[in-house]
């Protein structure tokens, strides 16, 4: 049984991440026109100083970025959508693990997409059904001595 996305839950996402999720649209439409060397550059410093997403975080994330944007909620809307969640964890304090991709069962198609806590967020399938391409993880925490 899965449970309900922040979307089909009463009242919906809340009007705090639908702000937030609003500031980081823009620069998330203009990351995604990006070069894929020059786009992993940037989200690679990004990420700095950034905790592990939990994959809760990251659901919230994605949701709100749906229910602020029609482009992000529909299924061409990947990179954009990735891509400010990611950017809206990343105001959080936390770092999800993106990737861009392809599908791995025919037909061919390519997609972008988040991890946290090693699975998918937010997509409506198993575990390794998406060959990763181009992955920015978060960083593994520092060792203390």
């Amino acid at each position: 049984m899965t449970t309900p996305s922040a979307l089909e839950r009463p009242g919906g996402v809340p009007l705090r991440h639908r702000l937030a999720a609003r500031l980081v649209l823009l620069p998330a439409v203009v990351l995604a026109l990006l070069p894929p060397h020059r786009l992993r550059s940037v989200l690679t410093l990004l990420r700095r100083g950034a905790a592990p997403a939990s994959a809760a975080r990251t659901a919230a994330a994605r949701d709100a970025l749906c229910a602020v944007s029609l482009r992000c909620a529909g299924p061409r809307g990947c990179l954009p959508r990735s891509l400010g969640a990611a950017l809206l964890c990343r105001l959080g304090g936390t770092w999800p693990t993106w990737c861009a991709g392809v599908r791995r069962l025919p037909p061919f198609a390519a997609h972008a997409w988040l991890e946290a806590e090693g699975r998918p967020i937010g997509e409506a399938v198993p575990v390794g059904y998406f060959i990763p391409l181009l992955t920015v993880p978060p960083l593994p925490a520092p060792r203390r001595r």
